[in-house]
């Protein structure tokens, strides 16, 4: 019936077996897999449930396809996870009764140096999720304004000398346009405060968060899984840095991407979930040991009211 595929040379899944605990899952139910990658997540929610059920998977990487697991019980939507709900509707799958996303970068993409994601390798400044997207990093890097640079770096990476790193940017880019990863390293690393890999990890951060919208996205998954989910669903959200957790956490708790509650005429917060998860859930010990990527992990957990 099905292919067993391994997803540990694309991705090594971050708080397996408590996000796939958090599910709940119900062996007959409707499942989304919202950022399929190596297919790890998928794999073990496949395992829970019977011959009738359903797994959706979406992921807007074309690489991600390759991983796709050989199951009548699956479907991958090549796509982002902010068209979900659209998908789900062109098949038919609404309500479901279980959405997970695991928010990090996949080890892939960290690690192919073409897809300039990570200040490790030389290689072209793309940092596109979706490779049929117009903008890249570079795009960013040799269009942005001063000020429109200033505040991604300040917002997205907290990169405490953005307005310096701006203007060395605007000002690099004056003699030679923004084309390889070294271009950028090399203002950064003439203009860094505090320890350099941190530094540049925060800047790096930045681009990419701005190149993909992933803060945009996040919102619209949000917004959409209340509307998608089944009452009792699960939603079950990994995070990677305290941009994205402080969204999920406040419009679990409340409502609203804000710390502010939405509330009715009366003044009463309009809830739309019940929040399974008091504090986030951390990888152990081990795990941290194991995956380095995992020591920022935060998994949150709430129940559709």
């Amino acid at each position: 019936m099905k292919k067993e595929t391994s997803d540990s040379s694309y991705h090594t899944s971050v708080l397996l077996h408590e996000s796939i605990d958090g599910l709940a899952i119900k062996p007959n139910g409707i499942y989304v897999d919202a950022t399929f990658g190596g297919g790890g997540h998928s794999k073990e929610i496949l395992k829970q449930l019977v011959e009738d059920a359903k797994l959706f998977g979406f992921d807007q990487d074309e690489d991600a396809a390759k991983n796709a697991q050989d199951d009548n019980r699956f479907t991958l939507v090549q796509a982002n996870f902010s068209e979900l709900k659209r998908f789900l509707r062109m098949h038919n799958a609404l309500p479901v009764d279980g959405i997970l996303a695991d928010l990090g970068v996949s080890s892939w993409q960290f690690d192919t140096a073409e897809r300039g994601f990570s200040y490790r390798f030389d290689g072209p400044l793309d940092m596109r999720m979706n490779r049929l997207a117009e903008k890249t990093a570079a795009d960013v890097l040799n269009e942005y304004s001063a000020e429109q640079l200033q505040k991604i770096f300040s917002e997205y990476g907290e990169v405490r000398n953005s307005k310096t790193l701006a203007n060395a940017i605007v000002g690099s880019r004056t003699q030679k346009q923004f084309e390889t990863i070294a271009d950028l390293l090399s203002v950064c690393e003439a203009n860094q405060t505090g320890e350099k890999h941190k530094y540049l990890a925060q800047v790096f951060q930045a681009i990419r968060i701005e190149v993909n919208d992933e803060l945009g996205a996040l919102k619209i998954l949000l917004e959409q899984s209340v509307e998608v989910l089944a009452s009792g669903g699960r939603l079950a959200v990994i995070t990677f840095h305290s941009l994205e957790d402080r969204l999920v956490k406040n419009y679990m708790k409340h409502g609203s991407f804000g710390d502010e509650p939405v509330k009715d005429f009366f003044g009463n917060i309009e809830r739309k979930f019940k929040v399974i998860t008091k504090k986030p859930i951390e990888a152990s010990e081990k795990e941290q040991k194991e995956n380095s990527r995992s020591r920022s992990a935060k998994l949150r957990v709430a129940e559709k009211i």
